[in-house]
Parts: C-alpha cells; sequence; structure tokens
C-alpha cells in the first residue's frame, strides 16, 4: 500500500489548472499550422494567425487563452493500491480550483444554484470530479478547464439500433452543423459510443482531451474518424464561423459494451482553446 497525501493531489490539481489555462499544447498547435496550410479561405487563414498569436500570448506571459476560462473537469484514476491521507479527496481538488482561479486571475463562472438562484461562488468550485479505481499505485490526473461556448453545443442520443454506422455520423455531424459559429471553431470533436447514457457522455468529454496526434487503436473506429471529420469540414462553417475548411481539427471516438436495445451516442465540443493538463503521482 502507497500513501499519497491529499495536499500533493491538491497541488498537482492547482498546476494543472494553470498550466492548462495559459498553454495549448503541440499538438493542437502543430494541427492549427498544417490547417492553415491548406484552408482555402483568406479569412479563415487570418483567424488561424490569430490563434497562433493568441497562444503565444498566453503562453509567453502566462494570461488566460480565452476569457471563459472554464468550469473544472478533473478525472482521477486512483490505483487501487493507494491509500490517500491527509485530507479529503473532493476537498483538495476544490482547495486547488480555489487556490489556482484566484492566483491565476481566471474568471470565476460557477453558479451554486443551476436554475431557481444562479449566485456565483466565487471561487469557480465545485469542480465535477470523475474517479476510477484502478490496478497499481499511482493516482493519474487529467484535468481540462472546460468553457461553455462548446459545451452548450454539445448533445446525446439515443439511437435506435437499426441507425447503426450511417446514423451515428448523421448525429454527429449534424451536431456539429446546428452548433454553427458558436462553439468557436474549429472545434475538437468528442465522441462516447455505448454503455449508458452518462456512459457516453463521460467517454466523449475524455475524448475532448486525447492527443490530437492519436488515432483510434481500432482500425475500424480510426476510419471512421477520419469519415466524420472529412463529413464535418464540408459543412463550410470554418474558422470562427466565417467560412472555410477548417471546421474541425479532430474527430475523437471512445466506445463501451452496451445493451442489446441500445446504441446510446453523444457529442461533446471543445473549441480550438483545447485545454487540458496531465500528470501522475
Amino acid at each position: 500500500m502507497r500513501e499519497i497525501q491529499a495536499g500533493e493531489i491538491r497541488d498537482a490539481v492547482r498546476s494543472l489548472i494553470l498550466e492548462a489555462s495559459y498553454v495549448i499544447g503541440d499538438d493542437v498547435r502543430a494541427k492549427i499550422a498544417a490547417c492553415r496550410e491548406t484552408e482555402p479561405s483568406p479569412s479563415g487563414c487570418a483567424v488561424l494567425d490569430q490563434l497562433t498569436e493568441n497562444y503565444r500570448i498566453a503562453r509567453e506571459e502566462r494570461v488566460a487563452i480565452c476569457q471563459d476560462t472554464g468550469m473544472c473537469v478533473v478525472f482521477l484514476d486512483i490505483g487501487q493500491d493507494v491509500h490517500i491521507a491527509g485530507g479529503e479527496l473532493t476537498e483538495a481538488v476544490n482547495d486547488a480550483v480555489r487556490s489556482a482561479y484566484t492566483e491565476g486571475y481566471l474568471r470565476k463562472s460557477v453558479v451554486a444554484d443551476p436554475l431557481l438562484h444562479r449566485v456565483n461562488t466565487k471561487d469557480n468550485t465545485p469542480a465535477v470530479i470523475h474517479t476510477r479505481i484502478v490496478p497499481g499505485d499511482r493516482v493519474d490526473i487529467l484535468v481540462t478547464p472546460k468553457g461553455f461556448g462548446s459545451e452548450n453545443m454539445s448533445a446525446l442520443k439515443m439511437l435506435v439500433v437499426a441507425e447503426g454506422v450511417e446514423g451515428v455520423i448523421r448525429f454527429v455531424v449534424d451536431t456539429v452543423k446546428n452548433a454553427g459559429p458558436n462553439p468557436c471553431p474549429p472545434v475538437i470533436v468528442g465522441v462516447g459510443i455505448g454503455g449508458t447514457m452518462e456512459t457516453a457522455a463521460i467517454l466523449a468529454k475524455r475524448m475532448t482531451a486525447r492527443s490530437l496526434d492519436e488515432t483510434n487503436p481500432d482500425p475500424e473506429y480510426a476510419a471512421l474518424e477520419e469519415r466524420i471529420l472529412a463529413e464535418i469540414n464540408k459543412l463550410g462553417i470554418g474558422p470562427a464561423g466565417i467560412g472555410g475548411r477548417t471546421t474541425a481539427l479532430k474527430v475523437n471516438i471512445a466506445v463501451y459494451p452496451t445493451h442489446i436495445a441500445g446504441l446510446p451516442v453523444a457529442v461533446n465540443l471543445c473549441c480550438h482553446a483545447a485545454r487540458h493538463a496531465h500528470a501522475v503521482l
């Protein structure tokens, strides 16, 4: 049994939030640069150039990439041989959020009651925390501050099994089409297929943080990712929604076994400010 202090997790999450808020990954920057070379729209090229410059300024000056600094989603894969000591896990994560958003001058956007009162919590807590117990003696932490311009354009549908592959393609492409400029394209399209309703949504969320350099390990799903991406980029929405070929940077699909009567599909959109950071304790 390995003991990890709650304070270590708090400090790691805090650092990851700040890193994600200021530094876009090499995979996203490289993909933007590659799309810039093939984008036929002059206006689209100008937007992609502005995004690249924005990434540079945020990284060098340590300022927020976007004014919507998101609601923190934290994925914790906790080894079954880990004992967390010295504090409560959820409070450690929320302490990290509280500290990072104050220290980093990040906009605090969370309201305590979602419907009736909507009073700001003033420290961006609580985080949304997803935990899994996995083999080993480590804690794997993935932090993604999720902005709501793209989150609001996400969708979930319980497809009829007979709709099959074509139904999935149609639903994903229609979700991006209906979103139009609202999620701040170019977007990353996370797709979760299978499980139950909530399983599909969590899978899709994780897929927004999968590296753009990775492809699905299953060749058939890898081909499906490419097919959907091609269909999305035929829509003509383009960078910032002002026209062009670069509507999406990547489609990432994750699947999970499901019931014989079901075909849950979730689409979680993430804008070009694809903020996430990862660490292992």
